[in-house]
């Protein structure tokens, strides 16, 4: 009876873990695919075209270096103050939402094979006054699988809410 129990628990870890790389997957592809819509942003801010827009985009490799750019570009004196705080709130929100998914694409994966659990360890230093903290782990249970729920949903608002930016202020789409 025990070894049926545990076999079970087994399949029961791995098809949580499948799922949660199934979300992680939607993650990604949502991620890339609203991170992309920054180029409309710097097409429009920076008064370009898509093209150099995309060239600009692509020069620039982290997402971090991506919002910068819009941030700055809508704080220049031609921008109105209505399109500046439209532009800041978006970027905003791309920075509260890029955490979960380098959280979650940052990091190796642990697996206990005595309980099955599995959890994250982040592959990031934290620099304490003194000290430095490595390996933070996080277990991967249902509130995991909620929050990238919950970041999937924000991403489709987002998204949503980008567009609608982009044809208020006519960027190049």
């Amino acid at each position: 009876m025990v070894a049926a129990d545990k076999t079970n628990d087994d399949k029961k870890a791995r098809t949580d873990f499948d799922r949660f790389l199934l979300l992680l997957g939607r993650l990604n592809y949502s991620w890339t695919n609203t991170e992309s819509l920054l180029i409309h942003l710097i097409a429009g801010l920076s008064k370009t075209d898509k093209k150099t827009s995309v060239v600009i985009f692509l020069t620039l490799n982290t997402t971090r270096a991506r919002t910068d750019l819009v941030e700055r570009l809508s704080k220049l004196e031609r921008v109105s103050q209505e399109e500046r705080e439209a532009v800041l709130a978006i970027t905003q929100r791309i920075k509260m939402l890029s955490g979960l998914r380098n959280r979650y694409n940052h990091c190796i994966y642990s697996f206990d094979s005595k309980s099955g659990d599995i959890s994250t360890i982040r592959m990031r230093v934290a620099d304490r006054k003194n000290q430095i903290k490595v390996g933070e782990m996080t277990a991967l249970d249902a509130s995991t699988i909620d929050g990238i729920d919950q970041s999937l949903d924000d991403l489709k608002a987002l998204n949503s809410d980008v567009w609608v930016l982009i044809q208020k202020y006519g960027y190049p789409a």
